[in-house]
């Protein structure tokens, strides 16, 4: 399973913002990404060494109803859930992954990967209040992570009823710890510019620029803020 050193990043875009999300693991990266309300082509907008994300047929259909197959004749083998997850991850089956993992927490309940990887298969299921809830699972051991943290922001702007102020929060948390953190600062500029603050948002793509003057988010970014002016 993954190293927190190895988590990668999935783009992800919010009605025109761009919003920065952390995938579930080294194979396991089949998050679905929208740009502008629209579905983005495979690989489009991924970071530089990020893998290539398929078709979500990566594995072949015998060898994910083998992997189901054991974990489910094993409910006791740790390791036959996760890779019964890792196939559901993998034909993009986010509730699959979820029955798997929670299974695996149950075996290893202090696992922090496992803890992780269900934080972020609810995320990709959309189910943003359950994701919440683990993420903060995952920080109470590990209150430094601050990939973690960042994810957990993003659950309050993706959920039906967005909380942009505790969004705001956990970014600017992840910010006073590394203030040039890329991922914290665009999504930071796209919850002030959801919440309608463009003062806010307009600083905080300054600061992004300043930080990595050539983020491909950052024209993106400064159009939904001028629309915003324009209203």
């Amino acid at each position: 399973m993954i190293n927190k050193e190895n988590i990668l990043f999935c783009i992800v875009g919010l009605l025109g913002g761009v919003i920065i999300g952390f995938v579930f693991a080294n194979s396991m990266n089949q998050k679905a990404m929208l740009q502008a309300g629209q579905v983005m082509q495979p690989n489009m907008g991924l970071p530089a060494g990020h893998p290539s994300i398929g078709d979500g047929q990566s594995g072949s259909i015998p060898e994910v109803q083998a992997a189901i197959d054991k974990a489910r004749a094993e409910p006791e083998n740790f390791d036959a859930q996760i890779r019964a997850a890792e196939m559901y991850y993998q034909i993009q089956r986010f509730d699959g992954a979820i029955e798997f993992l929670e299974q695996a927490r149950k075996l290893k309940p202090d696992d922090y990967e496992t803890i992780i990887n269900l934080a972020n298969a609810y995320f990709d299921s959309n189910k943003y209040a359950e994701a919440e809830k683990t993420y903060l699972l995952a920080i109470e051991k590990r209150p430094d992570d601050m990939n973690v943290r960042t994810d957990l922001g993003l659950t309050f702007v993706f959920r039906p009823d967005p909380d942009y102020d505790r969004a705001i929060k956990e970014f600017n948390t992840v910010l006073e710890k590394n203030p040039n953190q890329i991922q914290a600062l665009q999504n930071l500029t796209v919850a002030y510019t959801k919440k309608g603050e463009a003062g806010n948002a307009n600083a905080t793509l300054e600061r992004l620029k300043a930080a990595e003057p050539g983020n491909a988010a950052i024209s993106r970014l400064q159009a939904d803020i001028e629309k915003m002016d324009k209203k």
